[in-house]
């Protein structure tokens, strides 16, 4: 068996004029919350998690592949992206994703349990195979001051030769 992981990382500024724009992470509405600025849904963890597997397959897919679909084709939805992104596996499975989520607000841990069972489902993988943590970071970047969500994301991938 071979084994190999991709990083990803993604960030977005919230968009506090935006009233019409919900705000999605993991494919979750997080309803009251500002949105994130962004040409698709802006949903920084199925980003953080497309550019995780890029990091693995070695192919611009977020950069590329999903401003195609966004901006040729209208498709806003971040999952899309990330079922475009399964197809560079090739010969490859995911079989553990951890995201690392950074910011003030919203509160994540309450919808964890729900970001968990979508994003599995989109990979195909059982709920203890996603982790998910959030932290404030104690402030001290623009995240934790509320300007915005970083994520961070591992994604292992095997290859059962």
């Amino acid at each position: 068996m071979r084994i190999k992981t991709g990083l990803g990382q993604d960030s977005h500024r919230f968009d506090f004029d935006n009233k019409t724009k919900e705000l999605k992470l993991g494919g979750i509405v997080f309803e009251g919350e500002p949105a994130l600025q962004g040409n698709s849904d802006a949903d920084v963890v199925l980003h953080a998690l497309c550019n995780g597997i890029s990091g693995g397959t070695g192919v611009n897919i977020l950069g590329i592949i999903s401003d195609a679909l966004c901006l040729k084709h209208g498709i806003t939805d971040s999952s899309v992206y990330v079922r475009e992104t399964l197809n560079y596996l090739k010969d490859w499975r995911i079989c553990h994703v951890s995201f690392s989520i950074e910011c003030k607000t919203p509160k994540i841990t309450p919808k964890i349990p729900e970001m968990k069972k979508n994003i599995s489902e989109l990979l195909g993988l059982e709920t203890q195979d996603v982790g998910i943590t959030a932290t404030t970071g104690e402030g001290l970047t623009a995240f934790g001051r509320g300007e915005g969500i970083q994520v961070l994301c591992i994604v292992t991938m095997v290859n059962d030769l």
